[in-house]
């Protein structure tokens, strides 16, 4: 049943327009119109090039997209919250961790790697649960076999000749699993232990995946590894619901085919995948001979087959990342995105700038998103009791003072907000357990009381706010 949900569910989000896309967003992101529309464009068009005939279908390149925008204007979010939405294979990783082949590192092809690796986990939990009623069913019958094993056939009885009546016997015993079967639903069972054999967890392999640029290495290993010793089986008392969740993923396991879920995993890399390149501008700039910046060009340099489209290697066989979605961002603060080297600024067709944010903004961010600032605050202080309620001219303050500290200081965007609101509620959240009123509002007067200080003396606020 639990399949049926989530095909239908994919299937509506295939249907989103880009509209619909952005109203999707606009939940959690606010502002950043144009980075929006042009996520849901890019996002749309790997649904429309599906509908195309096959041979034209090829032709249809990804327009990959950079984002460009100062700190905690929400570049990342958007992708956080794209990648939930898009029910395709989606990784985000900071373009900084790589090294160019030949350093000490990660390389950049680990990126599709752990881009599959993702797929195949996606594509199998789908798998398991459209399986999960019938392993369910298998579990319970090997679990009941456990508590009442079969009755062995009585021996010393030749054909014919004073044979006991079989039947009687397997009548009793069919009631009586009939009656622990019930019981076993009703929950009565649960205090029982049962005896069971479970595989010995393989051994783990991670020391030299610090070592840089041996995943495929270290993947092979554990798989040779994991083969020699995954025949150890050793026997553990556990409590009738721990092993009754335990035999049911194995039954699940067992009713679905590995071989078609990589097939179908790597199918969905090619055609659907998503690779989110954080930190983008960090690789950028003039290239320098010693210090921790020896290979930024190198790492364009890698970045360029893989983004272009090339046939990357995995252990669960070889992967085309033509038709792969890369969505690069950066704030550019140093750098400019001209700093990139040529061939991979022509693989980035689409820029999109970013706006700061403003005083209404910082509002909007308060208060609006589905997990809000303000939210959040009020519901951890409400464990203790307490009811925060925050005044409109109180959220203005705060939203002024945001915008006055990051003008004065450096510019970190939303992210300031969260240095604003602790040092704002730090007082209530040490005392306010132990005070007799527990209703606190929140207004203008308070916040410049509480903040008064620091907005004052901008030494202060530098390390503090």
């Amino acid at each position: 049943m639990t399949h049926h949900t989530s095909a239908a569910d994919s299937l509506n989000l295939n249907n989103l327009t880009p509209r619909q896309i952005v109203e999707e967003l606009n939940r959690y992101v606010i502002g950043q119109k144009d980075a929006k529309r042009m996520v849901a464009i890019a996002l749309r068009n790997r649904w429309r090039r599906q509908q195309l005939s096959p041979d034209l279908r090829d032709e249809v390149m990804p327009k990959n997209i950079i984002m460009i925008g100062p700190t905690g204007v929400g570049k990342t979010e958007i992708a956080r919250r794209l990648a939930k939405l898009a029910q395709a294979p989606f990784i985000k990783v900071e373009a900084s961790k790589f090294t160019e082949v030949g350093y000490v590192g990660r390389d950049v092809e680990s990126i599709i790697r752990d881009l599959t690796e993702l797929a195949i986990n996606m594509v199998k939990s789908h798998r398991l649960d459209a399986v999960q009623h019938k392993a369910a069913q298998l579990g319970e019958e090997r679990l009941l076999d456990l508590l009442l094993p079969h009755p062995p056939p009585r021996p010393g009885f030749m054909e014919g000749q004073g044979e006991p009546p079989a039947t009687t016997a397997h009548d009793s015993y069919e009631a009586t699993r009939s009656k622990l079967r019930l019981q076993l639903r009703d929950g009565k069972l649960d205090e029982r232990t049962v005896e069971m054999e479970v595989k010995e967890r393989s051994m783990p392999v991670g020391v030299i995946s610090n070592m840089g640029g041996l995943d495929e290495l270290e993947g092979n290993l554990r798989d040779m590894l994991g083969g020699m010793f995954q025949g150890k089986k050793k026997k553990r008392l556990m409590k009738v619901p721990e092993a009754l969740k335990h035999l049911t993923q194995e039954e699940a396991q067992k009713l679905i085919d590995m071989d078609e879920v990589v097939r179908d995993a790597i199918a969905k890399v090619e055609q659907t995948g998503i690779v989110f390149l954080d930190e983008i501008d960090k690789i950028a700039g003039r290239e320098r001979t010693m210090g921790p910046d020896v290979s930024r060009e190198g790492v364009q340099r890698d970045l360029l087959p893989i983004v272009e489209g090339c046939t990357v290697s995995t252990k669960h066989g070889a992967v085309l990342t033509d038709h792969i979605l890369f969505i690069a961002a950066g704030a550019f603060h140093v750098a400019k995105p001209s700093d990139l080297i040529p061939e991979l600024q022509g693989r980035f067709p689409i820029r999109v700038e970013l706006s700061p944010l403003s005083k209404e903004d910082f509002v909007r961010i308060l208060t609006e998103p589905k997990g809000a600032l303000v939210r959040q605050y009020q519901a951890l202080l409400a464990t203790e009791g307490l009811t925060v309620q925050f005044a409109p001219d109180g959220l203005e303050a705060i939203a002024d003072i945001a915008v006055q500290v990051n003008e004065q200081t450096e510019n970190i965007g939303a992210r300031r907000l969260f240095t604003i609101m602790e040092r704002l509620l730090e007082q209530i959240s040490f005392e306010g357990a132990e005070w007799p009123d527990k209703t606190v509002n929140i207004t203008a007067d308070y916040v410049h009381e509480r903040l008064k200080d620091v907005v004052k003396d901008q030494d202060l606020s530098r390390y503090i706010l």
